[in-house]
């Protein structure tokens, strides 16, 4: 039997369960970008500089609107698809060895296409391995942005509790 082959049975037989679960993790890293995207820009504005005063009143003003159960919710639900998203990546090496752990016991039933289940089993370690690397490359992508979020909440909550000092102190003047 050619390579191609059982590359093809393969991937029909264990193998697209692998294939199944790296779709299901690259749907929660495209929620999780989304989601991160979302609140960076809820909480950092760009100012248009030749009116830098009324920029900074109006984004003032939005950034004081941001309910704070609200960004608490975005900032809750990214932790939840990160760790999901994190937890599925580190599934895939396992899923490999799985494959071919598999693989390999059609073996012992079928000794006269040993080739052909070495070859199985190989291809489900390499595709583990290649959806691992694949998803932890993205991981070291996302993950700084996820910190930067977290970052710019806790900042807004301090910044949100000296406000109102601020304002009195603006008002007085």
């Amino acid at each position: 039997m050619n390579i191609i082959g059982v590359v093809f049975r393969n991937f029909f037989g264990f193998d697209f369960l692998i294939f199944l679960a790296a779709g299901f993790t690259g749907f929660i890293f495209y929620r999780l970008f989304r989601l991160s995207d979302e609140l960076h820009s809820s909480l950092n504005h760009n100012i248009y500089v030749p009116d830098a005063d009324f920029s900074r009143r109006e984004i003032d003003k939005e950034i004081a609107g941001l309910s704070q159960e609200k960004l608490l919710s975005m900032r809750d639900r990214i932790n939840r698809f990160y760790s999901l998203y994190v937890n599925l990546t580190a599934i895939f090496p396992l899923l490999g060895i799985l494959g071919t752990v598999i693989s390999l016991l059609g073996l012992v039933t079928d000794m006269q296409n040993v080739t052909g289940n070495f070859y199985g089993a190989l291809t489900s370690t390499f595709w583990g391995l290649i959806f691992a690397i694949a998803f932890k490359f993205l991981d070291g992508y996302i993950s700084p942005k996820i910190e930067t979020n977290e970052r710019s909440v806790e900042m807004y909550f301090e910044n949100r509790n000296k406000q109102p000092e601020t304002v009195i102190n603006d008002e007085k003047e």
